[in-house]
């Protein structure tokens, strides 16, 4: 497992999954309690942990930071995040692989690095404060699934 301080000033890019959950017409959303990143709006997921495989590290971190159970699905794309301090040295560095995912079971409840989680709608989607690159990616899953409906 990484641990926090291993997260930020990292000595190689670390791998993640963030999952794009779905249940009806709204995607879940955790306003996350730490770095990077505290306090915005985010999909939920985290770190891959060694030997585990992108489906397992989704249906671990959705059951450790909202208390759901889901069933992945494809991969939506994989994005790298690079993010400097002010005297420009890497802070973070993560690889994001974004998969589509269905709820299956479970009350929403926030883990204990999340301040808040919630359903929300596409609408909804866009007044809320997150990284605009995180949001684009919640648009292609809400796009991704209406194709499917």
């Amino acid at each position: 497992m990484i641990t926090r301080t291993e997260r930020e000033y990292p000595k190689r890019p670390i791998a993640s999954v963030a999952a794009c959950v779905f249940k009806d017409d709204k995607i879940l959303l955790v306003k996350r309690g730490t770095q990077p990143s505290k306090g915005r709006w985010s999909v939920p997921g985290g770190a891959i942990e060694l030997g585990e495989s992108f489906e397992d590290t989704a249906k671990r971190e959705l059951d450790e930071e909202c208390g759901v159970e889901i069933e992945t699905d494809d991969i939506i794309d994989v994005e790298n995040f690079v993010i400097r301090d002010k005297d420009g040295t890497i802070q973070f560095h993560y690889i994001v692989t974004y998969l589509m995912a269905r709820y299956v079971s479970g009350d929403i409840r926030p883990g204990d690095d999340e301040m808040d989680v919630c359903w929300v709608t596409r609408e909804e989607l866009m007044n809320l404060d997150m990284n605009p690159v995180t949001r684009d990616y919640m648009l292609k899953a809400f796009e991704k699934v209406n194709s499917v409906s």
